[in-house]
């Protein structure tokens, strides 16, 4: 059997660049060109059906927003923006067919954000507080909630709600100055806290309040249920409606290959050593200046490009485009899921 292996793409690569020697090029910067092709070059010359992969995550009641930019590497989303190259439709909820989306005007034309703005749900009373009360449209959602009242020289102290994390707890939030995240009550910069699901609260304010100046609040009620609709954007998934509980989300993603560490990996596919080994040997060229060798070894790279990407064209070939009048694409009557509404 051909050898595949890292060891086997370092030795085609030496020869291509005619460096036999470590001395020439250590064995530490040719990995580094190796799986600098691999991981930056390679899935964006070529996206292959190889490639294409199920990613799952999953909901938390009352929790509407996922974010990939985590730095938690136990949560499925860390390092996403990294890891997934592309997501593509259809995507799924508990492995129901879902309403998916990359546009916040379809998404929010479909589930309008409606700002619901309570005058007074405080008085002032001249210090800086704390003040304590309870809204009166609960739920609210997450990172939506805005306290404000003004100081003695007429100017606006405004605070917004930072959402412990989900570890800690989905029902609590802490306020503090916008653009300046807070993460605990003990943080200096923490102004007070919200309950999300039964709306009491407490705020204080950096300098003297007015007495008998209202303590305005504004926040977006929600009622949770089964989510069918995913927004993607800015690194962020919003689901609607708000979940009420778990629920698996189920995406198709195109992965980035995998990068070669140790001498016995091989890649993904053991047919792209070649292309890889090509790749990587354009890299040293250019680093070196050298563009005549780069035209040199540019025709075997396209033509291994080419075998590369034989495969995913074969697959594709071998099924019609989908439309709206393809078998398997109706769900029922009315909008999506049939005049029951959710499919269970």
């Amino acid at each position: 059997m051909a050898n595949a292996t890292l060891t086997a793409i370092q030795q085609k690569v030496r020869r291509l660049t005619r460096s036999p020697s470590s001395n020439i090029l250590s064995d530490s910067e040719l990995n580094e060109y190796i799986n600098t092709f691999i991981l930056y070059d390679f899935p964006q010359h070529l996206r292959l059906y190889n490639l294409r992969s199920t990613f799952t995550f999953y909901t938390q009641p009352n929790v509407d927003v996922y974010s990939t930019e985590t730095d938690d590497p136990n949560n499925t989303l860390y390092n996403f923006k990294n890891k997934i190259q592309a997501v593509h439709p259809q995507a799924f909820i508990s492995g129901i067919p879902a309403f998916f989306t990359q546009w916040r005007d379809v998404f929010y034309g479909y589930y309008p954000q409606f700002n619901s703005i309570s005058n007074r749900v405080a008085t002032a009373d001249g210090t800086t507080g704390a003040f304590l009360g309870k809204l009166s449209s609960i739920p609210v959602l997450q990172n939506n909630v805005i306290f404000s009242t003004i100081d003695e020289n007429n100017i606006a102290m405004t605070f917004i709600d930072y959402p412990l994390s989900s570890t800690d707890s989905n029902e609590f939030g802490i306020l503090g100055y916008p653009n300046t995240p807070v993460s605990s009550p003990f943080d200096p910069n923490a102004f007070g806290s919200i309950n999300y699901l039964t709306g009491e609260f407490s705020v204080s304010f950096p300098r003297n309040t007015v007495q008998g100046n209202p303590i305005t609040a504004e926040t977006i009620p929600y009622q949770a249920g089964k989510p069918i609709a995913i927004l993607y954007y800015d690194q962020q998934f919003t689901i609607r409606p708000v979940p009420d509980k778990a629920y698996a989300i189920q995406l198709e993603v195109d992965l980035r290959p995998t990068e070669l560490i140790n001498t016995s990996d091989v890649p993904n596919l053991e047919q792209w050593w070649q292309y890889i080994a090509y790749g990587a040997a354009k890299k040293v060229f250019e680093d070196r200046s050298d563009l005549d060798s780069v035209q040199l070894i540019m025709p075997e790279f396209l033509k291994q490009e080419q075998l590369v990407q034989r495969s995913t064209l074969t697959v594709q070939a071998n099924e019609r485009t989908v439309t709206i009048y393809t078998q398997g694409k109706s769900y029922g009557i009315g909008w999506g899921f049939g005049p029951g509404g959710w499919p269970y």
